[in-house]
């Protein structure tokens, strides 16, 4: 299902929309813990590392998952990413499949064991954080410091899977974006414990879009946050367009944007998630930002990547 992310819910101010869908969220929030109570937690055979959130969409997930599994083949492991099979996320494994291999199943229990009889032996969990049948060596959580936690109310009031609580489960917090004290205190309010490390998008390959004119467009969990890395970086942005998060694009829609960039002599260009879900015949015509995530204090992080394994 399609659809764009309630304005309200990245307001500071709870407003009218929430406090009506309020009663919703916690009948929600009732029936997620009746389901914890009611799961049992498997172990196993090889090390899982988790990365998940608990803000819907758009902290980074799959970006951090490639660059782990980077330092995990540094460190000479034989990492594989663990998903739950959604027909909606097929342009995430096919980015991920990019890199190395992935096991899908729609319990990432039954994932992670196919993955150790193919020799794999360590696990990278892209999502899942919300799943109790699976156990976690290490769990990180994602944030986008631009959105946080929105408003601070769970879905569908606000944009939370689970509150910040939730912290008390998590080894380390990964934050994308500038550093912010206000956020580590409240982060350190939950769990005074948990590392906290901060990321940043690289381009790897701007200096070919740095004298174009360019009409951009993405269908990701906060569009913004890809329309602000290319102004960021200088780029010539001339219109932007948001489409909701796994948007399946048509022909006739990849035809509109084609024609935009023939009135001013524009390109396109999208991230590299969207031009997976793009017709083989339409990749001609579309230029997407390939990025790589850079980690400060990356050997702090490698460190406790390395107790694990």
């Amino acid at each position: 299902m399609n659809f764009f992310k309630p304005k309200f819910w990245d307001r500071n101010k709870i407003s009218i929309s929430s406090i009506l869908l309020f009663p919703i969220s916690l009948l929600i929030k009732l029936l997620s813990l009746f389901k914890r109570t009611l799961t049992k937690t498997n172990s196993s055979s090889i090390p899982t590392i988790c990365v998940g959130n608990i803000y819907l969409g758009g902290t980074g997930k799959t970006p951090l998952c490639i660059e782990i599994f980077s330092i995990l083949k540094d460190l000479n492991m034989n990492p594989a990413f663990i998903r739950k099979k959604y027909a909606s996320q097929q342009d995430e494994v096919n980015l991920q499949k990019k890199i190395g291999m992935v096991f899908q199943n729609k319990k990432r229990t039954k994932a992670t064991e196919e993955a150790a009889k193919n020799n794999f032996n360590i696990a990278i969990l892209d999502d899942g954080f919300q799943d109790y049948s699976i156990e976690k060596n290490l769990s990180l959580v994602c944030f986008n410091e631009k959105q946080w936690i929105g408003n601070g109310l769970t879905i569908p009031a606000g944009p939370l899977r689970e509150t910040l609580n939730a912290l008390k489960r998590a080894d380390c917090v990964i934050i994308n974006g500038e550093k912010n004290k206000d956020i580590e205190d409240k982060i350190l309010n939950k769990n005074e414990k948990i590392k906290i490390f901060y990321t940043k998008y690289k381009p790897k390959n701007i200096d070919k879009l740095k004298n174009e004119k360019i009409v951009a467009f993405a269908g990701i969990g906060n569009p913004e946050n890809f329309f602000n890395l290319l102004r960021n970086n200088k780029l010539n942005i001339i219109e932007t367009i948001k489409f909701p998060d796994h948007y399946k694009y048509s022909k006739k829609e990849i035809e509109n944007l084609m024609e935009k960039t023939k009135k001013d002599n524009c390109i396109l260009l999208t991230t590299e998630k969207d031009y997976f879900r793009i017709s083989e015949d339409n990749k001609k015509n579309i230029n997407y930002l390939e990025v790589s995530v850079d980690i400060e204090n990356k050997n702090q992080f490698i460190e406790i990547i390395k107790k694990i394994i």
